[in-house]
């Protein structure tokens, strides 16, 4: 009993798995609670029931489809030009080029928004760009911090196999880390994630779980809000254990 509460404790699969049904049981326990009386601070699981309900006979799997497609548009963009800029940092001239994106992680949302608007009028155009430049900023600083943390003796094994700079570049780089690359996409797609539906829900004519939050929030309508709160974390759960699974799958003896 002592162990769950020292430091670096390891336990049991089945002892980690009691106390995570616990933590749950807690808050359902919270939730429901919370729902007692006339006057309910959060809405009852009875309310966001109703509230799925009418959502998915609104076509609210045709609305998650939408947001699954304009992520894996702005997903796919954004990973070719970031692993483009990363790979060919390693050169003088695209060095300070792949720096510079890196920085614009600090600019905010309203403004990227403001100019891409000025050049694209297609609205899902429009979104998809906003991602790609925000996922593009943070998955490019990411590469950039794995590309630095790559051991100097992985580079001396290389050259001692009589490696050029290229296909060092190839084999240290790119081939030696992309199952690191892999968790770096699956560390920044939760962040577009969370970024789509806030997207979505500035530029509503698209449609998407953005479309849908909106338009429950205008009508204050919480019992819909938290229903598609927990189907945006449950798909974002299943993007996020689908690349797990891939990496695990792909690279057995990663260290990561």
């Amino acid at each position: 009993m002592k162990k769950i509460f020292r430091p670096f404790a390891k336990l049991e699969n089945k002892v980690m798995l009691t106390i995570g049904i616990g933590w749950l049981s807690l808050i359902i326990g919270i939730w429901l609670s919370m729902g007692l009386g006339e006057t309910h601070v959060f809405p009852t699981i009875s309310q966001v029931g109703k509230g799925f309900s009418e959502l998915w006979g609104e076509g609210l799997t045709v609305h998650i489809g939408s947001s699954l497609w304009l992520c894996a548009r702005a997903v796919f963009l954004s990973i070719i030009i970031s692993l483009i800029f990363a790979y060919l940092s390693s050169t003088p001239l695209i060095k300070p080029v792949a720096t510079l994106i890196s920085k614009f992680r600090y600019l905010p949302l309203t403004g990227i928004s403001f100019y891409i608007t000025m050049i694209l009028n297609d609205a899902r155009t429009i979104q998809v760009w906003i991602l790609v430049i925000f996922m593009t900023t943070f998955l490019t600083t990411s590469l950039l911090a794995m590309m630095e943390e790559i051991p100097e003796e992985d580079f001396d094994h290389a050259r001692s196999l009589g490696y050029n700079r290229w296909h060092i570049l190839w084999e240290v780089v790119i081939k030696g880390r992309f199952d690191y690359v892999i968790e770096t996409i699956r560390h920044n797609l939760a962040i577009v994630w969370m970024m789509l539906v806030t997207v979505e829900s500035i530029m509503a004519a698209a449609g998407g779980l953005g479309f849908l939050i909106k338009n429950s929030d205008k009508f204050m309508n919480h019992g819909r809000i938290i229903a598609l709160q927990l189907v945006i974390l449950t798909v974002g759960l299943s993007l996020d254990f689908t690349l797990t699974f891939l990496r695990k799958s792909l690279f057995r003896y990663s260290k990561i």
